[in-house]
């Protein structure tokens, strides 16, 4: 039975809710593919990196709760490299909600406020190795671009991304 979902803005006094899921779920997503050292360094950097984010209020985000548990979140806004589309930043869901809906609910909200400030693409970057977040993205309408890259952690093996698109619907008349 799925519960209740809740979709807000994040705003100040959030910081500590968002580090917490994205480090869990990062630890989870991108941890075993870094060294321990990294790994632990990635962990606590986004424990502690969204308190600053939300005070920037350079792009939007959202945090998505299942009765009333704040489960979900994502930061949007212009693409950082293609001009005239959107890009998704960050996307991220606790473990503990994985398969209530919660996920798909938070992008759909995403794809609604990208519409409704005239946005018709939305692009992301994920991980290849992350079969979990490909069929998520391929179940809710995104396609890969062919365009890919790697990112450098600075030390251990370069985490390679993939690029996902897709068209952002039209309301329903």
């Amino acid at each position: 039975m799925q519960g209740m979902i809740t979709i807000r803005e994040a705003g100040p006094g959030d910081g500590d809710v968002l580090g917490e899921i994205h480090a869990i779920s990062w630890g989870i997503s991108h941890g075993p593919l870094c060294t321990p050292k990294v790994a632990a360094a990635g962990i606590q950097e986004r424990r502690t990196k969204w308190d600053a984010i939300l005070a920037e209020g350079k792009d939007t985000v959202l945090l998505a709760l299942l009765d009333d548990r704040p489960g979900a979140f994502a930061r949007f806004g212009a693409s950082s490299f293609r001009p005239g589309l959107a890009e998704i930043h960050t996307f991220f869901a606790h473990p503990d909600v994985w398969g209530s809906g919660l996920a798909a609910a938070l992008l759909a909200a995403i794809l609604d406020r990208l519409r409704d400030v005239g946005h018709d693409r939305v692009h992301l970057w994920t991980l290849r190795e992350s079969a979990q977040a490909r069929r998520f993205y391929a179940k809710n309408g995104f396609g890969e671009t062919g365009r890919r890259h790697n990112h450098d952690f600075g030390e251990g093996p370069l985490l390679a991304l993939v690029e996902l698109e897709r068209t952002v619907p039209r309301p329903r008349l």
